[in-house]
């Protein structure tokens, strides 16, 4: 049997009863009669064949499957505020918006270098970032609240969603500290780094695996003080000296002007390597296609 088709209108009061846990307050938010909620919402329960409010107390509250037409809902009226505003932006001329999520994993300095080819190009961009957890970046890029998805690993192949990871080069990593460690353990490294204190990024990161297997090779082992999942969070503990932490080479001048760490040594085939995630296989997004074909000879090692 074809189900109707779902009643946006009548979902939206649906969504906002369950904001204000009240019809009557509802009605006073959406300046509509009291009746006129009550009967949509009814005949929105009637079409999806489930109870979706239940009184408790003096408030009423989803029930189980009103939970879940809650969640739904959360998303479909967001999407809808995003894209109100994505489209009053366009009223400002011929701006070119760009909503990007950066994974906390990423290096600040990389992502900025990344992303400003964008503003070289011929339209004027808007550009719009957001950072948090690999996971959740890829649920809002399945969204469509962000155009593209800047990280330091693919998208799992086969997954739930959808999506396409595209490589933008890797770099070459070296080991810094703050001049006092720097000063240290530069001579006779990497042989002198055992018990060395060391930040790492927290087991999963791509490059917490490749920097482990290359201090194995070495036959040494540092004391690990600190584990972070934001790189930003690590980088500032080390440039307090709190330990040597690893990050791409190519930083080197900006890491010493910003953090006033210097190099220790280079962790010889060691490479973090970075995507842009998409929703499309051919990125068809101005801004996101000059991220993906950007040249990064800046972030290759020299030889």
């Amino acid at each position: 049997m074809k189900s109707a088709a779902l009643n946006y209108h009548h979902l939206r009061y649906f969504w906002v009863v369950a904001q204000e846990g009240s019809v009557t307050r509802a009605a006073r938010r959406l300046g509509v009669a009291v009746q006129t909620i009550s009967v949509q919402i009814a005949q929105l329960e009637q079409s999806l064949g489930k109870a979706l409010l239940a009184p408790q107390g003096r408030r009423l509250v989803p029930t189980e499957a009103g939970r879940l037409a809650l969640a739904y809902a959360d998303q479909i009226f967001q999407l809808g505020e995003h894209m109100g505003a994505a489209l009053r932006e366009t009223d400002a001329g011929n701006t070119l918006r760009l909503a990007v999520g950066i994974s906390d994993a990423l290096p600040k300095l990389i992502a900025f270098r990344l992303m400003e080819v964008v503003f070289h190009l011929p339209q004027q961009v808007r550009l719009v970032c957001r950072e948090g957890e690999f996971d959740t970046l890829l649920a809002e890029l399945a969204l469509h609240r962000l155009d593209v998805v800047l990280t330091d690993r693919p998208a799992s192949v086969g997954g739930n969603l959808r999506v396409f990871s595209h490589p933008l080069g890797e770099f070459e990593i070296t080991l810094f500290g703050s001049p006092a460690l720097a000063k240290r353990y530069r001579k006779g490294f990497p042989a002198n780094l055992g018990r060395a204190p060391m930040l790492l990024p927290t087991r999963g990161n791509a490059l917490r695996g490749q920097v482990e297997r290359w201090l194995e090779s070495q036959n040494v082992a540092p004391l690990v003080v600190g584990e972070f999942e934001d790189s930003a969070l690590l980088t500032t503990f080390g440039r307090a000296g709190l330990g040597l932490f690893p990050a791409p080479s190519v930083l080197g001048e900006d890491i010493a002007a910003q953090l006033g760490a210097e190099p220790v040594g280079v962790l010889a085939d060691v490479r973090e390597r970075y995507y842009a995630i998409s929703n499309e296989r051919r990125i068809r997004h101005p801004a996101v296609e000059a991220i993906r074909n950007a040249p990064v000879s800046w972030g290759q090692p020299e030889g």
